[in-house]
């Protein structure tokens, strides 16, 4: 599959720049698909692009000493990662894997780093998503220090939920959500210590599996509760 200026488009970063510097950084860029648990980003490489992403889900992962796996932020369509090459020269700081199967534009970073020089508004964009990154990450690391396990898993069911979401009545559908498997790794937990908090969350009618691809949550204001910690399962 070619690259194409309209491809590049559908990015929210990339769609305010003018159509001949989108067509030349479309002669530039690669797609390449990945299948789930491919690496996109190898950690202590300098890579030499961002990826953003056109389908499927990313997620940023690295390792404590003792070996265990560690998610730091999900990526989703329309998004990018590897943007810290845009400011420093250093490796790449952790692994970017494919949560599902997930199509990937590569846009080298030199094309990048040329483009901000007339139009600052990349710049802009590419600064806000690092920011809103290290807010995340903030935020996923505070989790790990709530000593209730249920309370840590409701905490990353409600980081879920888009801004938008949590504003639509007491219920919303958090869309492709995460396995318990990838939660458990997001929460330094056990797969099973997340299933169980599951099973409680259904048997209370609070969340309910639509396929594989959505989580209807039924009852958003008692999902806060618990998130919050003024109430437990």
């Amino acid at each position: 599959m070619l690259v194409t200026p309209e491809l590049l488009g559908t990015f929210p970063s990339l769609k305010p720049l003018p159509l001949p510097l989108l067509q030349q950084l479309a002669q530039q860029s690669t797609v390449q698909r990945f299948a789930r648990r491919g690496v996109v980003l190898k950690a202590g490489v300098r890579e030499e692009s961002v990826c953003f992403l056109f389908e499927g889900r990313l997620q940023g992962v690295d390792f404590t000493i003792d070996g265990r796996e560690v998610g730091l932020y999900f990526v989703e369509p329309g998004d990018f990662c590897g943007e810290l090459g845009m400011f420093d020269d250093g490796p790449q700081p952790e692994h970017v894997i494919a949560l599902t199967s997930a199509m990937v534009v590569f846009v080298p970073l030199a094309s990048l780093r040329q483009v901000t020089r007339e139009h600052a508004v990349l710049l802009q964009r590419m600064g806000e998503r690092l920011a809103a990154r290290v807010r995340q990450m903030t935020r996923q690391r505070s989790l790990l220090g709530l000593p209730n396990v249920g309370q840590r898993v409701c905490c990353q069911l409600w980081m879920l939920i888009p801004e938008s979401g949590r504003s639509e009545g007491n219920q919303t559908i958090i869309r492709n959500p995460p396995t318990h498997m990838e939660i458990a790794i997001m929460l330094s937990l056990s797969r099973e210590s997340v299933s169980r908090v599951f099973q409680l969350l259904q048997a209370r009618e609070i969340v309910k599996r639509d396929g594989p691809g959505a989580l209807i949550v039924h009852d958003l204001l008692t999902l806060q509760r618990l998130a919050e910690g003024a109430e437990e399962l």
